[in-house]
Order: C-alpha cells, then sequence, then structure tokens
C-alpha cells in the first residue's frame, strides 16, 4: 500500500488544502516514529509499516468537513473528520482491494486522546454515540503524535506541557486518556 498514493487519489491538486495536509502528516509520521525510537519503546513490538502509513491517512477526511481556518470547505462538522476519512479509506480499500481498516481505525481514534460515547452524548457531539478510543498501540502511537501538532498553527512542535494543557479543558477523562499515552511511550 502507497499512503501517498491513497491521498493523491482524494487531493489530486496541489492546492494549499492539500499542502497542509502532507506537511502536517508528515510532521506526526516523524514524531510517531522518533516516539517509537525511544528506548521505552523497544518491547512495544510497534508495526512501524503501519505507523507510518497511519499517520500519513489519519486526517485523510478533513476535506469534506467546514473548517475555512484551516482551508477545509466542505460542509460536514470537523469533529467528524475522523470517521469521514475511515469511510473513505473502506471504500477505497474495497474497490482496490487492499485491506485498510487499520488506518481506518487510526482515522476514527485519534481524535483527541480518544472519545468515549458518554462524552459524545454528554457534550452533544456530532458524531454517532459510541467509544472512538484508540485500542492498538499503532493507534495510540499515531493519536499521540498528532497532539504534539496543529493544522492552524504554526507548525512548530508543542511541548508536552501545552499538549496537557490543550487536552485539560475537555476534562478530567481525555486528560487522564493523554496521560496514560505519555506514560505508555515513555514520556511522562
Amino acid at each position: 500500500m502507497d499512503p501517498k498514493a491513497i491521498l493523491r487519489a482524494f487531493y489530486p491538486d496541489d492546492t494549499p488544502l492539500r499542502r497542509k495536509l502532507l506537511d502536517h502528516s508528515s510532521q506526526v509520521r516523524d514524531e510517531a516514529l522518533r516516539i517509537a525510537a525511544r528506548p521505552a519503546c523497544a518491547g512495544l513490538s510497534l508495526d512501524l509499516d503501519l505507523v507510518s502509513a497511519g499517520a500519513w491517512l489519519h486526517d485523510i477526511g478533513i476535506y469534506r468537513c467546514n473548517a475555512p481556518e484551516i482551508l477545509c470547505t466542505g460542509t460536514q462538522h470537523y469533529l467528524r473528520h475522523g470517521i469521514i476519512g475511515a469511510d473513505m479509506l473502506r471504500e477505497y480499500g474495497a474497490l482496490h482491494g487492499l485491506d485498510l481498516e487499520p488506518c481506518a481505525r487510526i482515522c476514527e481514534r485519534h481524535t483527541g486522546s480518544g472519545l468515549t460515547a458518554a462524552e459524545i452524548r454528554i457534550r452533544r457531539l456530532p458524531l454517532p454515540a459510541r467509544d472512538y478510543l484508540p485500542e492498538t498501540l499503532e493507534e495510540k502511537l499515531i493519536c499521540l503524535a498528532d497532539k504534539f501538532y496543529s493544522k492552524s498553527g504554526d507548525g512548530h512542535r508543542k511541548t508536552t506541557d501545552a499538549v496537557r494543557r490543550s487536552m485539560n479543558r475537555f476534562g478530567a477523562g481525555p486528560l487522564h486518556r493523554l496521560d496514560a499515552l505519555l506514560d505508555l511511550f515513555g514520556l511522562a
């Protein structure tokens, strides 16, 4: 599987949005691989090919969302980009005989530190009320690596403290899950 070819299928033109997506995805991939290379991760048996592909594809659904501040001019709420991307990858995989389910799961489970059905209901988020929590090591790693870079920011890596502060505004549950990810990958 060539994740860049899949991205080209959905983002064929060299547009500012495509460049923003490629820059962000590259940063997340590099961060995930940097974390995976840490001594704390030596015994985790991470699938680095999946980590790389999943990082490239984790935000593939953004163009269908309405987030003009990051050049997205679609109609869907931005929080839906993960489930949209998952659906896109499942359809693409079915058409091309590719098993993209591991990358689809990364798409739908990377938002925040994952989302629970209860959080979706309580906060009335525009998502089907089910759990979107990263489960595999690769899902967890990309979820974490994504927190260090923002598509709307200056492109610089956030500090761990800045990431924790940004997650703290969503409450104790998301912050606790972030701390568990930081601990799992030796960044706590």
